[in-house]
């Protein structure tokens, strides 16, 4: 029987810190990783968090090398209120939080700032860089584009990523608006969660070629890599749900992410070389800051986003439900509940965490599902 086991924010961040040292990641460097991925814990979000340690970025670095740990960043292209960055294929939530820091210093005197960003690796949940924008006081945006997953309407091929298209906006609440989720229903980090926990994925999220529904949390990833199973966009797989809004959305994101920056899209992305073998993923981003104070005052700002809000969450409910939500008030509550709790980890992620610390020879960490 499964025991899932909390274990507390500090010794996970301490040991993510760690682990990203040993494999070659500079302290400084090691420290943005671990934070971007502990937030995501704390926020709940934990299909982007620990759990993605050792396969999107140790085994990448480790076993697959495709990835670099030491980030060479490289502003080739600079203007007012514009850059463009190639990212080498180092540690993308490094490349990310510097390019969200150049949007935001250039959104200080332009009022508007945006970064593009070829050849990067997976950032982490994207909402940390536009939350970073709203702590300077500034509405953030960031898309980024990923490997194959997502079928065009009336299509079985997997062809974009899951392209999230993500805003953060200050209120005078405890916490922004944010909107971080994928332009699919499903997303690859939910299905790779799913399989940890050995629970199926819902019917009808997920297509192989023939245009059958997919279950099986496991063969779906699989799948995926080999190019036999799609998920579908946003609103479904047919334009009488939707789904070709949501299948906009993820191209928006693909031409923002790969033709501003002259960067890899599509197929690109697999990840894979011609004979097979793994390669970078060569993934393309983009950030945008807006600095409020150039439209209106900061404050009035806040106040008429969280008036919007509030009375969004007090108009008339549906039957038997309970409340209302906004974008971003889950994973504040979420933030709450799990503050003196810290991040549940499954035995999958246990046996995660005990490889890579052998592995490196940290012995110094003993966890509490080893009691």
């Amino acid at each position: 029987m499964e025991k899932t086991v909390w274990v507390s924010f500090d010794q996970l961040e301490a040991f993510m810190v760690d682990v990203f040292k040993s494999i070659g990641v500079p302290s400084e460097d090691a420290e943005i990783c671990a934070d971007v991925l502990i937030t995501s814990d704390k926020r709940g979000i934990d299909s982007h968090g620990v759990g993605r340690l050792k396969p999107i970025y140790y085994d990448r670095i480790v076993s697959k090398k495709i990835q670099r740990p030491v980030t060479d960043f490289e502003i080739v292209r600079d203007r007012a209120a514009t850059a463009v960055v190639d990212g080498h294929h180092g540690m993308g939530m490094v490349i990310a939080k510097r390019c969200m820091e150049m949007a935001i210093e250039k959104a200080r005197t332009y009022g508007l700032g945006m970064v593009a960003v070829r050849n990067s690796t997976h950032y982490g949940f994207a909402a940390y860089y536009p939350m970073m924008a709203c702590d300077a006081g500034m509405i953030g945006l960031t898309g980024t584009n990923a490997r194959p997953s997502i079928a065009p309407t009336h299509g079985v091929e997997n062809m974009l990523g899951t392209n999230p298209l993500v805003f953060g906006m200050p209120t005078d609440e405890g916490f922004p608006f944010t909107n971080d989720y994928a332009t699919s229903i499903m997303q690859r980090g939910k299905i790779e969660q799913y399989a940890r926990e050995g629970k199926d994925c819902p019917p009808g999220l997920i297509i192989d070629r023939a245009g059958n529904t997919q279950t099986d949390s496991v063969r779906i990833l699989k799948d995926l890599v080999n190019g036999q199973a799609a998920l579908a966009p946003i609103g479904g797989l047919e334009e009488e749900t939707g789904g070709h809004k949501g299948y906009g959305f993820a191209t928006v994101v693909e031409l923002l992410s790969a033709a501003l920056q002259q960067g890899s899209y599509l197929k690109m992305l697999s990840g894979l070389a011609d004979d097979g073998s793994p390669k970078p993923y060569a993934l393309g981003h983009f950030f945008m800051a807006i600095d409020i104070e150039h439209f209106c005052d900061l404050a009035d700002f806040k106040k008429t986003a969280g008036d919007i809000l509030r009375q969004l969450r007090a108009s008339q409910k549906a039957p038997g439900k309970e409340r209302i939500y906004t974008c971003g008030e889950k994973e504040h509550i979420a933030g709450i509940d799990r503050k003196d709790k810290g991040a549940p980890i499954n035995d999958a992620l246990q046996k995660q965490l005990i490889d890579m610390r052998n592995e490196q020879g940290l012995i110094q960490y003993r966890f509490p599902f080893e009691a």
